[in-house]
């Protein structure tokens, strides 16, 4: 067995809970630091559906991301379950990162978080990404800031970052200033080669549901759910069955296509994709099924890992 790159003495440990509204710009943020894709990216809002941790391991110590579904208004039992996801993974983390999009004005959600920040002890970073974009909002927030502060009569210190995360350069200099926060430890959480602790089935299928955003954008983003059937291996392959879950027959027509292209498509650009992320050639079998309220079956929910145990 080869010795550790890293010894003991020099390992550093931190969790680090990435939290904020939804379409901030969390998920694209974590990729960019992990330096792998481990939190699937759209533009549409909710992308995000389960808590994801991403996992670096460098020469300086572990960091171990904890993503989070966006907060939004819940309107379901999925989306009751993915605010209180987002709620949880705000405590009993080491390093609290707030993502804020500085491209638009605050919103209520921006302003709830900010308030949470007060009462929480451990260190926390206010990030206002997408400083590339025009007009940046980053002195509407530091007045909401320092506003909340004053209603509460609470002074809190915070870490200030301006960020984009689609530029590397942004990512690196966040990451430098989070490892500065670590804490020595006896071992990392997690062993130094992987990036991910997130379920395999978990994570095929969000690529599915990935690609699927991307053809139809806002035709039925919140509608659309995706299970991992099955997965037959063999050593140089893996055939995976899924379940593409909508709620109206209308929509199924959506989701299957013209003469079936949408979900050629999907397939087409999913494949290639699994197929580099696992090392082995993956085949997909959709199927689309019509199932009227999956979003509150809590069941369904349970299989698609957006809810545990009762």
């Amino acid at each position: 067995m080869s010795e550790p790159t890293i010894t003991s003495a020099g390992k550093r440990c931190a969790v680090i809970g990435i939290v904020g509204r939804t379409n901030s710009g969390k998920s694209t943020l974590l990729n960019r630091m992990v330096g792998e894709k481990v939190s699937i990216v759209s533009p549409v809002v909710q992308t995000t559906r389960n808590t994801v941790r991403g996992i670096l391991t460098d020469a300086r110590g572990q960091l171990v991301f904890i993503d989070t579904p966006g907060l939004h208004k819940a309107e379901s039992a999925l989306g009751t379950l993915m605010n209180r996801m987002a709620r949880q993974a705000s405590s009993g983390v080491d390093v609290l990162l707030i993502v804020f999009d500085g491209g638009s004005r605050p919103h209520i959600e921006d302003d709830g978080w900010m308030r949470r920040a007060l009462n929480n002890e451990q260190p926390v970073i206010f990030v206002l990404n997408k400083n590339d974009q025009a007009p940046f909002y980053e002195t509407a927030f530091k007045d909401l800031w320092q506003s909340i502060q004053a209603e509460k009569g609470i002074t809190r210190d915070v870490t200030w970052v301006q960020t984009s995360a689609v530029h590397p350069a942004g990512a690196l200099d966040l990451l430098n200033l989070l490892f500065t926060l670590t804490q020595p430890s006896e071992d990392y959480l997690f062993p130094e080669d992987i990036v991910t602790d997130y379920p395999r089935k978990l994570a095929i299928a969000d690529v599915i549901r990935e690609k699927f955003l991307a053809r139809l954008h806002d035709e039925l983003p919140h509608e659309l759910g995706v299970r991992v059937d099955q997965i037959v291996e063999t050593p140089t392959t893996w055939t995976v069955s899924a379940t593409v879950f909508v709620t109206r027959p209308s929509q199924k027509g959506i989701v299957i296509g013209p003469k079936g292209r949408t979900l050629k498509y999907v397939r087409q650009c999913a494949e290639p994709e699994l197929t580099d992320t696992f090392g082995v050639k993956v085949s997909l079998e959709l199927w689309v099924k019509i199932e009227k309220d999956w979003m509150k079956n809590f069941w369904l929910l349970q299989q698609m890992g957006y809810a545990g145990e009762r």
